[in-house]
């Protein structure tokens, strides 16, 4: 019997987000990269966990962030080996010189993250393809694009667009109610069409390159040479959770965990909105008069049902 999405609580969840976390130091403690480029850096959260790691494995950190948030810019202010570069990835990353790790976590649709690992791969040179992490490369993003600013992806690569996007698991097109989306696809999958399916992609057209997919978080891809001195280190610590059907199904479980706060969230907000209502009033004296004092609904027990 599976378990209800409840009992996947606080706690396993905290675990699950401490073995994503722990799987990608250890892939980089296995790289040993002395540079680390963070593709969408946002607020720094990762950013300073990246600086932690950093200060003792002696690597420098890039953060490309077009929009920082006052944390991040604190961060960077005090963290003199912490370099912060105002402009969108696709360009800067060409200019800059070879890292030995790059974690893409930026616009979240397949033109935007094919192009930048087709541009870390052009400034690879004779070194080789750098370790690659990819955030979102599980639902919703997998197989479906989001974007920040869609004028930035050329008309021929981008997909017919839904504006105000709301996405739920299992609904191909727009949901009532779910995550929402400043931009979306308008329906999921098919050619060119989410993140996943761009790591796909560019392993189809690139040699001798291996991606492994833990399931958890909204998904992490791990892409590395197959030809690199540390390449069995990194394999064996993503093995045992490359699509691991256990961390899936609690990711599913998560993911579920999350709908049925959003619904409960609505449902809320439709008992307040009718609570106050006048409609609310009147039929409350009726009622009251027809079950002689003692209605079948009331503001009381709406009250009660809310927590107030």
């Amino acid at each position: 019997m599976d378990p209800a999405p409840e009992t996947i609580g606080a706690e396993e969840s905290e675990s699950l987000l401490d073995g994503v976390s722990q799987t990608l130091f250890g892939c980089l403690e296995a790289a040993a990269p002395s540079s680390v480029v963070e593709i969408g850096a946002f607020q720094g959260d990762f950013t300073r966990e990246l600086l932690t790691w950093g200060a003792g494995a002696g690597a420098r950190v890039t953060a490309i962030e077009p929009v920082p948030q006052p944390e991040l810019i604190a961060l960077t202010k005090r963290h003199p080996e912490l370099d912060l570069i105002e402009k969108p990835s696709l360009e800067v990353l060409g200019e800059l010189p070879r890292s030995d790790a790059v974690i893409v976590d930026g616009d979240h649709n397949h033109y935007t993250v094919l192009q930048e690992l087709r541009q870390i791969a052009e400034g690879a040179g004779e070194e080789g393809m750098p370790i690659v992490f990819l955030h979102d490369v599980g639902w919703p993003h997998a197989r479906r694009d989001t974007y920040y600013e869609p004028d930035r992806i050329p008309e021929e690569h981008r997909q017919p667009l839904a504006r105000d996007a709301v996405l739920a698991p299992g609904v191909a097109g727009m949901a009532e109610l779910g995550l929402p989306f400043p931009w979306a696809a308008a329906r999921e999958g098919g050619e060119g069409n989410g993140v996943l399916t761009a790591a796909e992609d560019f392993v189809r057209e690139s040699e001798g390159l291996r991606l492994a997919v833990i399931p958890a978080f909204f998904g992490l891809g791990v892409l590395w040479r197959s030809d690199a001195p540390w390449a069995d280190q990194v394999g064996a610590v993503v093995a045992p959770l490359d699509r691991n059907p256990m961390i899936e199904r609690m990711e599913e479980l998560r993911i579920a965990g999350i709908m049925d706060r959003i619904r409960l969230a609505h449902h809320e907000a439709l008992l307040r909105s009718f609570l106050n209502s006048r409609a609310f009033t009147v039929a409350e004296r009726l009622s009251r008069i027809r079950q002689r004092g003692d209605p079948v609904f009331s503001r009381e027990k709406v009250k009660r049902v809310l927590g107030d």
